[in-house]
């Protein structure tokens, strides 16, 4: 067995559930105990050394230890289109984002594109993630070979589109079938990696695609795909499932809003569409900078909240800024100040559960991950900032742990991420 000490922070608990005093677990000089990767202890390192007195001892002084992110919305083949500025998300999808994606038709291509996607999350201390994956099954082969290799814990699929995108990227619903079983064959359940039945949006899917997602989601897999993300876009899907009440029926009448969805984006939201959220129990995975980046608009946080619909975080690269879960939780908690008294003020400790447990809970994974609590897997990131650096001089005059965690939000980047594990594997650090 292995003895982490450091300051230790996590959210057992949810914050919006009337949780908040209880919510974060905080250890100054804390110590997490870990045998074969999972969790069998934690507590102060004086309580916990004096108990195993044997055990080697890993210190991680000067960091502060938290739970592995948990991203619910990335774009696997975009990691190379970060930066597209200035459009909205039809123009922006049409010049930067779908002829990056046409590139991993080629399978050397995606297989460079891949290596560089699961490096980032890893330098960005995400641990867990729902991943958008590529149009082509090849792609998808590359990329979960390489997952399993790095030990991540993956969720993606084939994304599948019959209609309106650009043609090489386009696919029969018999095709989606056949390639999407073959996928599931060969990948679903294997190690840290499961499958996500996964549509590119309503306004690439007919009727007949969306009914293939449904035979397949029967086969126990998980679902994902946008929602609600801009407002041209829902006009343009309302036109052409003019038979839907609104954007979310459009998959609720293919059987696909579950307890195993998770939609990203759903800024425009209806409270018809948000009660049936939260009456199936569907979550939304919020992705504040590609909303601003995007101009799509502020995330009506409080709404959703009030109909019972989980929300999680995501980094949506590449229309988002980056992958680090730290920026994306600093931009939600600036949304929410922007909306004045129709937001619901963040506090950190709502903000290290959107990045952490939150998620976890999204993807049906947090009896396994998103807290360091006994039995999970040891998922770390250890946050360490260099001597003299504007978050190291923050982190010395912090009142408490809570305060702490403020700082980190506010001030860390990836190059504060020193230390990440996955199974109490050392993969970065």
């Amino acid at each position: 067995m292995t003895l982490y000490r450091a300051t230790v922070i996590d959210t057992p608990g949810d914050p919006f559930a009337g949780e908040s005093a209880d919510a974060m677990v905080s250890d100054q000089d804390g110590a997490v105990l870990v045998s074969d990767g999972i969790i069998t202890a934690r507590g102060s390192f004086a309580t916990l050394s004096g108990l195993h007195p044997e055990e080697s001892v890993v210190d991680l002084d000067g960091g502060i230890l938290l739970p592995g992110f948990v991203d619910t919305h990335v774009h696997l083949p975009q990691i190379r289109a970060i930066g597209g500025l200035g459009m909205p998300l039809l123009d922006w999808l049409e010049r930067c984002a779908l002829p990056e994606e046409s590139r991993l038709a080629d399978r050397g291509y995606a297989a460079a594109v891949a290596t560089d996607f699961l490096a980032n999350l890893v330098s960005s201390g995400t641990t867990t993630a729902l991943v958008f994956g590529a149009h082509f099954a090849a792609a998808m082969d590359v990329f979960f070979e390489q997952a399993e290799q790095v030990g991540l814990n993956i969720t993606s699929g084939l994304v599948v589109s019959d209609r309106i995108l650009r043609p090489d990227l386009l696919c029969t619903p018999d095709q989606a079938l056949t390639r999407s079983r073959e996928l599931i064959r060969r990948w679903h359940g294997r190690g840290r990696i499961r499958y996500a039945v996964t549509p590119r949006f309503a306004l690439s899917t007919t009727d007949a695609m969306l009914e293939v997602c449904g035979e397949l989601l029967g086969e126990d897999l998980w679902f994902t795909s946008h929602l609600n993300e801009n407002l041209a876009e829902v006009r343009s899907v309302a036109a052409l499932f003019a038979g839907s009440r609104d954007y979310l029926d459009t998959y609720h009448r293919h059987g696909l809003v579950t307890s195993r969805s998770v939609f990203a984006h759903n800024v425009h939201a209806g409270d018809a569409e948000l009660a049936l959220m939260g009456d199936t129990g569907a979550w939304v995975s919020h992705c504040p900078t590609s909303n601003a980046a995007l101009g799509s608009g502020l995330f009506p946080l409080r709404r959703h909240l009030e109909h019972g619909v989980g929300v999680a975080l995501g980094s949506d690269v590449g229309a988002g800024t980056g992958l680090f879960l730290i920026k994306e939780a600093l931009q939600a908690y600036f949304v929410q100040q922007l909306l004045g008294v129709q937001g619901r003020p963040l506090s950190p400790v709502h903000l290290l559960y959107l990045a952490t447990r939150a998620g976890a809970r999204a993807l049906g994974l947090d009896h396994q991950l998103g807290d360091f609590g006994v039995g999970k897997s040891f998922d770390a990131v250890l946050i360490r900032p260099a001597p003299g650096t504007q978050l190291a001089v923050n982190l010395a005059n912090a009142a408490d742990p809570t305060d702490a965690l403020a700082r980190v939000f506010a001030l860390a980047t990836p190059a504060d991420v020193v230390s990440v594990w996955v199974g109490g594997r050392l993969i970065r650090g």
